[in-house]
């Protein structure tokens, strides 16, 4: 694997100045930069390389997510099974970064967790991020964030005490596996975590993470 050329970079997880060039590598037609955080471990996009909300929003229309579809549902049971697993009954939650066709907000109300949307480009309600809940999901979320500290900080403000964050992404299980890595290749795509990464997380934010299968986070607040 060819190692970047640029400058290390602060990391935007935990702020870090030195992370470290990691990789150079062919993203659709140009050659883009990738560092790695010696802090964290995120593995992240160098800033000049990052899509533009106009990318992104086009990459996302292409996508085809619907509520009937009962693949993406069992997809969707990934998180939702474990998560469901360790709420009281009746907890109330927001899915963020629902997407054009919300459907795990709809699996968790079926099961009796009330659950709302939210998404900054089809379900933009700032209402819904001025409350808390007992429950957040991020379901292919966290891999798209720009500014993951800044983003984190507003995930952990959404939580009442004792709620949970509950994340699916595909974690980065080998640096080998990087350079052809199917994750890596969406455009949109732009950090990548290890397991050490949400331990890192569950300290910056004094959460409890348990890691119930492979690319599934639950992080949870303490009591009041």
């Amino acid at each position: 694997m060819a190692c970047a050329a640029d400058t290390p970079l602060p990391c935007p997880l935990c702020l870090t100045p030195g992370s470290q060039p990691f990789a150079s590598l062919p993203l659709g037609t140009d050659t883009v930069a990738y560092h790695r955080c010696p802090t964290c471990r995120l593995t992240f996009l160098a800033p000049a390389h990052l899509p533009t909300p106009e990318a992104e929003r086009a990459h996302y229309a292409l996508h085809e997510n619907n509520p009937e579809d009962a693949g993406y549902r069992q997809f969707l049971m990934r998180l939702a099974g474990p998560l469901m697993a360790v709420l009281p009954p009746g907890a109330q939650g927001l899915d963020f970064g629902c997407g054009p066709g919300p459907t795990l907000s709809r699996i968790l109300k079926e099961q009796g967790f009330p659950c709302a949307d939210y998404d900054p480009l089809y379900a933009a309600d700032a209402e819904r991020l001025a409350q808390q809940y007992d429950f957040v999901t991020c379901s292919e979320v966290v891999e798209h964030f720009h500014q993951p500290a800044q983003s984190f900080a507003q995930l952990r403000a959404l939580l009442r005490p004792g709620g949970t964050l509950a994340i699916m992404t595909s974690w980065l299980m080998t640096d080998d596996m990087f350079t052809h890595w199917h994750y890596r290749r969406d455009p949109t795509h732009v950090c990548f975590y290890k397991p050490a990464t949400f331990q890192w997380l569950a300290r910056q934010h004094g959460l409890t993470l348990a890691l119930p299968a492979t690319n599934i986070a639950l992080l949870t607040a303490g009591p009041a």
